[in-house]
């Protein structure tokens, strides 16, 4: 009688550790897991120490412009020379302003956070939140529960009107935006947020409702509190690489920033210079000097709000750059 024979199968190579009673692993899982995002230790570092030096920048404008009779003599020169074309500016700067009010912080948070819940960054999304509360808050009890403005000039009864609310507005919204912005359309954010907060911290200046100091103590103030989100970034709301072959790497972000601080050391320098020279008396202006001290006064605002831009910039492309680790 014939018996049928059966070809042995091959044997099965494992996949796993060699060896009796080795696990079967799953096909690909030789590839290696998924590696997982971490928060890196030094941006956050130096964003929290940026935090520090905004908190430094708040005191020192006003100690010196409100808190001494030379600064108080500068702010008020440019002060009384918004009035010099005062009716055509208006104009333009009246409708920037409207724009900040109540539904607008709101509209704007609520935007800020829509977007970090769509890119799934819970986390991210109350930061932003926060990060607008506090800056309000805080730029309203220093100004009206904290600092003083003594009468060191004849003539001024007035109260503390140090930091400018309004600038606190339009820069905390626009740096919400840029936060929760996704990596490569953060360049164009950041400019389109300076472009901003600048046009609204001029547009005070020109409708005679702040002084340069109060709105370049509002544009740090924002400094300050997005600094401190970008120092306490966790591991969810880093930014993740969606595309196979993409990087992290940013260069238009730090090209942007670099254009940014170049204006913005640029500004300063020429503004200090102007303010220094009105306060000695040691150097003659090519205008009057109510008009010299506002122009330079602006150009102050504008450099101040590019540099705290650039830095913002850089610190969160940085801090939302993950260190990838194993499990």
């Amino acid at each position: 009688m014939l018996t049928e024979t059966r070809p042995v199968p091959p044997p099965t190579p494992s996949r796993g550790t060699s060896g009796v009673g080795a696990p079967i692993l799953p096909v690909g899982a030789w590839r290696g897991a998924r590696p997982v995002p971490r928060a890196r230790t030094a941006p956050r570092v130096v964003a929290a120490v940026v935090a520090v030096l905004a908190v430094l920048g708040v005191w020192l404008t006003w100690r010196f412009f409100v808190d001494t009779a030379a600064g108080q003599r500068v702010d008020e020169l440019a002060f009384l020379g918004a009035t010099h074309g005062q009716g055509r500016l208006w104009q333009v700067a009246e409708p920037v302003l409207d724009v900040v009010s109540v539904a607008f912080v709101v509209a704007g948070v609520g935007v800020a956070m829509l977007v970090a819940l769509v890119r799934r960054r819970w986390v991210l999304a109350l930061q932003v939140a926060v990060l607008v509360g506090g800056a309000n808050v805080t730029t309203q009890v220093l100004k009206h529960g904290v600092l003083d403005r003594p009468e060191l000039l004849s003539g001024w009864t007035g109260p503390n009107t140090l930091p400018s609310g309004h600038t606190t507005v339009a820069a905390s919204v626009s740096v919400a935006l840029l936060l929760v912005t996704p990596r490569a359309w953060r360049p164009v954010v950041a400019v389109l947020g300076a472009a901003y907060t600048g046009a609204t911290g001029v547009s005070t200046l020109v409708g005679q409702w702040h002084r340069p100091s109060d709105v370049v103590a509002a544009v740090l103030v924002v400094l300050v509190w997005g600094a401190a989100v970008c120092a306490l970034t966790p591991a969810s709301s880093t930014d993740e690489l969606r595309r196979p072959g993409a990087s992290y790497a940013a260069p238009g972000s730090y090209v942007v920033a670099g254009l940014l601080l170049l204006a913005s050391v640029a500004g300063v320098l020429v503004s200090g210079a102007t303010l220094v020279g009105l306060v000695t008396n040691g150097d003659p202006v090519p205008l009057s000097p109510d008009l010299t001290a506002y122009a330079a006064g602006a150009l102050g605002v504008l450099a101040v709000t590019a540099g705290a831009f650039a830095a913002l910039l850089v610190l969160r492309q940085l801090t939302a750059q993950p260190r990838l680790t194993s499990r």
